[in-house]
């Protein structure tokens, strides 16, 4: 498996959670400006996230 920098998986963590959100809020029939401000909102909570506290660190020896 190749190393992939923690930065790359939690922009792609956010984005694909940006995308759920937005789409799902259209199709619930939420304003689009509002929609998009507060997935744009979650998905740079959920980078800061997984970016901080995503790792995958090897266990004790």
């Amino acid at each position: 498996m190749p190393s992939i920098d923690q930065g790359v998986h939690a922009f792609v963590w956010a984005f694909v959670f940006f995308l759920f959100l937005w789409l799902g809020a259209l199709a619930l029939k939420f304003p689009g400006g509002t929609s998009f401000i507060i997935s744009l909102l979650a998905a740079g909570a959920i980078f800061l996230l997984v970016r901080v506290r995503g790792g995958d660190y090897p266990g004790p020896r």
